[in-house]
């Protein structure tokens, strides 16, 4: 099967194809390293690492390169350190020390680069000199800004009406500027703010130039793939293709877009008003969430769940869920030696778009295996959470280890412990029922809604009462 992957800028799922097999390229936005990051931030994190490591199992380790930046001039930067009263560069080396360790613990492989803004100064003046000099900007006093009108299609990745676009960029009024949607591109400095000489005079770069340099200088003109938070479309990916595409000449930056859904908490918008607002950092080492840490392969696998384009709730029930499956999974694996494939199952799960819950429902079928005692089954078990980076660390489940307690006395969710009684009751097996979901999920996606039908009525008839979403069965219950 050939990877599909959906494309932001055309609004459909596309066979994928590199401009260069030998040399793939990704860029995903870093974060803006002026404090902890959310859980929101962590999502994105764990979406682009499951893509490379998707796509370095398909092309190659050595055939791929992903790009993720580091943003460490910001005004929201120079705030923070003018708060605590510390150099700015303290402050962005501090907390890009953690969030390197939030990364590492949430299983992100490091990126094959990893540029940081204030070391490409060169790289952005240079392509505001080429914009300036193909009328796609002027300069207002001191500032360098960006002339939308100049763009016949700007908007063309967002697709957004001008005035929900002016409406969404926060347009900032100013004497000095042609037209309410021109953004800026380089602005003058402060004494007590950073500052970089440039032929505009000392000033500093705006947040979008800073990603057309860097994925510029590592990747080239025109790249595979660019990923980031759903919330990123516009205004900062949008203006992104707009200063790439008219400094060099083409018609796109990145051939694919892709972004990942939005993030809520126990059902609400999170934010520190509400109190609900947490930090990988802070579920990794407090008990603010849940009245415990969490260890980081359960928060990606609970994560990873959900489909990476769907919104997505966290909560502390599936925090428990995914807590003791991976605890079933570390009991499955430990021990297991040996290498071997990740089966087509989950691969072509995968290749579709990321489907990590069909890949999840197809690796759940391998655990089965697993209780019959089949080493194979183990071996493709263990190859298959080693590709998603959800493989169970020992040093978070040797307890299960020490006291040698089996899968069957591992603490489970109350709505699996009701599956299981009343499976027991009717005489039926749970590799039965999920043999059936697994087959009605798979008629769903070829659209034969007959043989879906005919399955689920089956399984009505044996009292399961399913519960769907739009990417298939995510569990069920009894019928009452």
């Amino acid at each position: 099967m050939s990877l599909r992957l959906y494309n932001t800028l055309t609004r459909q799922k596309q066979d994928f194809e590199p401009i260069d097999r030998a040399n793939v390229r990704l860029y995903a936005c870093g974060p803006t390293v002026y404090d902890h990051l959310h859980i929101g931030n962590g999502r994105m994190l764990i979406v682009f690492d499951v893509l490379f490591r998707l796509l370095r199992h398909v092309y190659g380790a050595e055939h791929v390169k992903y790009v993720r930046n580091i943003t460490d001039v910001d005004d929201k930067i120079n705030a923070r350190a003018a708060e605590r009263g510390v150099d700015i560069g303290v402050l962005t080396d501090e907390m890009t020390a953690i969030f390197h360790e939030d990364a590492a613990a949430l299983g992100c492989l490091p990126p094959t680069v990893e540029p940081r803004a204030t070391k490409h100064m060169a790289e952005m003046i240079a392509i505001i000199e080429k914009l300036i000099a193909k009328g796609h900007a002027y300069v207002a006093e001191g500032h360098v800004l960006f002339d939308v009108p100049s763009m016949p299609d700007y908007g063309k990745l967002s697709k957004r009406p001008l005035d929900d676009m002016i409406a969404g960029a926060r347009v900032e009024v100013a004497p000095y500027k042609r037209g309410p949607m021109d953004f800026v591109l380089w602005k003058p400095s402060s004494e007590s703010e950073p500052g970089w000489e440039s032929p505009w005079g000392r000033g500093r770069p705006g947040w979008h130039i800073e990603c057309s340099a860097m994925s510029w200088k590592h990747l080239g003109e025109t790249f595979d793939i660019h990923g980031g938070g759903i919330d990123l479309v516009f205004p900062h990916h949008e203006n992104e293709v707009a200063q790439t595409c008219c400094a060099f000449g083409h018609d796109v930056m990145a051939n694919i877009w892709m972004h990942n859904g939005h993030l809520q908490v126990e059902g609400e918008k999170m934010s520190k008003s509400l109190g609900n607002f947490v930090t990988i950092h802070e579920l990794l080492h407090t008990n603010k969430f849940g009245g415990r840490s969490w260890p980081g392969e359960v928060l990606r696998l609970a994560m990873l769940k959900t489909h990476y384009r769907q919104p997505i709730d966290f909560t502390v029930k599936a925090l428990d869920e995914a807590y003791s499956t991976c605890v079933e999974w570390f009991l499955a694996t430990d021990g297991v030696d040996g290498d071997a494939k990740v089966p087509e199952p989950v691969l072509e799960a995968l290749q579709d778009d990321l489907n990590t819950p069909a890949a999840f429902a197809a690796i759940h079928m391998l655990h089965k295996g697993t209780r019959a005692k089949n080493l194979e089954s183990a071996k493709q078990l263990k190859a298959s959470l080693e590709l998603l980076g959800v493989l169970p660390q020992e040093e978070h489940f040797k307890m299960w280890r020490i006291l040698n307690r089996s899968a069957d006395e591992i603490r489970v969710p109350d709505t699996v412990k009701l599956q299981r009684e009343y499976l027991q009751t009717i005489g039926r097996s749970e590799r039965e029922v999920d043999g059936l979901i697994a087959a009605r999920n798979a008629a769903r996606g070829a659209r034969n809604w007959a043989e879906s039908d005919r399955i689920r009525d089956e399984l009505e008839a044996m009292g399961v009462a399913l519960k769907d979403n739009k990417d298939g069965t995510t569990s069920w219950e009894p019928k009452r």
